[in-house]
Parts: C-alpha cells; sequence; structure tokens
C-alpha cells in the first residue's frame, strides 16, 4: 500500500516524522510511504536517521511551504497550494497514494480533504473518529471536531460508519452505541440530541443503548459514542488533559514517598499508561471522506506516527469505506 504522509505538520516535525516513517517502514513490508515537504529538510532528518534498508520503499514529495498550527484552515489551503497538506491531499486525488496522514493543522486537513476528495455515497459531512482508552477497553468517540454544526442525519452516520470501525480494528463484535447528552433520561438533551436520539433508536441494524451522561465513557456501558464536534473535542481534550494530570499526580506522590518504592512501581505505571497512551491507537481516521485519511495529534511522536502507518494500511485492507457505502446504502 502506497501511504502519504505530511512530513512538515505537527509539533515535532518533520524530525519525529521522519523517525516514526522509518519505524513504520520497517514494521510493514507492504507499505510503501511518500514523505511530503521541503526536500532539503526531509533528506537532511534521515541522513541523521542513519542507514536504513527501508529506503528503496521511500519516496520524496517535495513542497515549499507548511500551514502552520496557527493559521486559519481555509485561508492556509487558498494561500498557501504547495504545502505540504495541500499537496498531500493532491497526491491522493490523483491516485497516487492510496491513503494519507497529517500531524499538523487539522482544520486544513480536514477543509482539504473534504473539499477536494469529497465524502463517501450517502454521506453528507465526515467525522473524526478517535479511539479513547479507557478502565474497560477502548471505545470510539465521533465527531472530536470535523463538524461543530452537526445535523441529526450526521450524528446517525458517524453511528453507523464508528460501529464498523470498532468492530473491524478494535475487535468488538457487537459494538453498543451510546448518544452523549446531558442525562441519561429520554427526556434530556437538546433538539439535536432528541431527534438524533429517535434516528438511532429507530434502526435496527444499531445495537443502541440509549443517551450517556460523560462519565458513562468510562464505565465500560457502550463501545460507540457520537456527539457534534464541538461537544467532542472538548471531550477529547479534557480525557487528555485529565489523563496527564493523574499520570504526573501518580509519579509524584510515588517518588516522594518511601525510598524505593518509585523503582519497584516503576513497570507497573509503565503497563497502565501504555494502556492509556493515545500514541498506542495511531492516528484518528476521517469517516465518511473518500479516501483514507488519518489525522495525528500535533504533539505526535514516532511511536504514534508507525502506528498511524499501521491504521492507514489497515483500513486500507479491510475496505472499510466500500464496508461504510453499503451500510449506509438505501
Amino acid at each position: 500500500m502506497r501511504i502519504g504522509l505530511d512530513a512538515m505538520g505537527g509539533d515535532h516535525a518533520p524530525g519525529e516524522i521522519v523517525r516514526g516513517a522509518l519505524e513504520g517502514l520497517a514494521a510493514h513490508a507492504e507499505v510503501e510511504l511518500v514523505l511530503v515537504g521541503r526536500e532539503e529538510v526531509v533528506r537532511a532528518e534521515l541522513a541523521r536517521a542513519g542507514p536504513s534498508s527501508c529506503l528503496d520503499r521511500l519516496h520524496i514529495e517535495h513542497a515549499t511551504d507548511v500551514i502552520a498550527m496557527d493559521d486559519s484552515p481555509v485561508e492556509a489551503l487558498r494561500q498557501k497550494k504547495d504545502s505540504s497538506i495541500a499537496r498531500l491531499i493532491k497526491l491522493a486525488l490523483e491516485k497516487k497514494v492510496e491513503a494519507i496522514i497529517s500531524a499538523g493543522n487539522t482544520g486544513a486537513f480536514v477543509a482539504g480533504c473534504q473539499l477536494r476528495l469529497g465524502t463517501l455515497k450517502g454521506v453528507s459531512r465526515p467525522g473524526i473518529a478517535v479511539v479513547v482508552p479507557t478502565f474497560h477497553g477502548p471505545i470510539v468517540l465521533c465527531d472530536v471536531g470535523a463538524n461543530i454544526s452537526a445535523k441529526p442525519h450526521h450524528l446517525h452516520d458517524y453511528a453507523v460508519m464508528a460501529c464498523l470501525y470498532a468492530k473491524h480494528m478494535i475487535g468488538v463484535a457487537e459494538p453498543r452505541v451510546g448518544l452523549l447528552s446531558i442525562g441519561e433520561e429520554e427526556v434530556k438533551g437538546n433538539e439535536l440530541v432528541k431527534q438524533t436520539r429517535a434516528l438511532l433508536k429507530g434502526d435496527g441494524s444499531l445495537r443502541y443503548v440509549g443517551n450517556l451522561e460523560g462519565r458513562s465513557l468510562f464505565a465500560g456501558e457502550c463501545d460507540v459514542a457520537v456527539c457534534d464536534g464541538f461537544v467532542g473535542n472538548i471531550v477529547l481534550k479534557l480525557t487528555e488533559g485529565l489523563a496527564d494530570g493523574l499520570f504526573q499526580t501518580i509519579t509524584r506522590e510515588i517518588e516522594e514517598g518511601i525510598p524505593g518504592l518509585a523503582g519497584e512501581f516503576e513497570p507497573v505505571v509503565r503497563r497502565i499508561w501504555a494502556r492509556h497512551d493515545y500514541s498506542e491507537y495511531g492516528g484518528a481516521p476521517l469517516l465518511g471522506v473518500d479516501g483514507v485519511c488519518i489525522i495525528c495529534h500535533g504533539r505526535s511522536e514516532h511511536r504514534a506516527i508507525a502506528n498511524a502507518i499501521r491504521v492507514a494500511s489497515e483500513f486500507g485492507r479491510l475496505r472499510l469505506n466500500a464496508r461504510m457505502i453499503e451500510s449506509l446504502g438505501p
């Protein structure tokens, strides 16, 4: 599978992106990568990384410009026509790559994919699906930022697509779907929630379990949670911040506790962190777009990039877009 990767996107680009690209190539013999970015910068990072037996499966696509993380997405796409994100999407549009990955400006990447690649048949607005680690196993949360002005049929589409993702990518045989709201009772929620609930409840193909409060995400009550992008993004960022804060607190308390305790607990803390680290799950797919588009966290380091390559490869191999079209069809 030929995958395009934005070498210039993210807080740790291009160094960590290039390092992750080489790790991804080493782990997946079926993958061929196209690194998109300023050629001289990318080559310098490859030289710094040292010898690799995978260089015959790695290519560079030169792009003169970079969309910064704080750039206005639509304006940046319009003004920076030869940015790494714009050229990456062009490669996908021209079928020169089968999947694309970026840890850069999420708004620009989402807008470019939606405008240039279009959506799958039966989908009007794509949504970002994130795998959220919980105490009872991972769940899929969709949408986390692509569509902040969602309509009920958008959330229904997200439920269908996220269920397929949960089933085939994280191994949940019969995903339970919940709708994020301010209470479990059916009478609660705004008009969007109430109308969406009717659609989800009336779809016999979904294993709908009802409204979910925020705390329910971590109580093992669902495998897929749907919401509009505004709510989903807040939930995601709050979860990330809470997880970081808890682990920092636990680590500090152990280090300041009984002498020698830190060394004994370190393996346990590492195992727990590994189960709750977003890097383990790679990137988040933009579900509903006509292509395989993987969005990585802006703070992604090499391990997250290597895992995103795995996710993109699996997504394509499993023909998830074709499965979604079938499920959303008349």
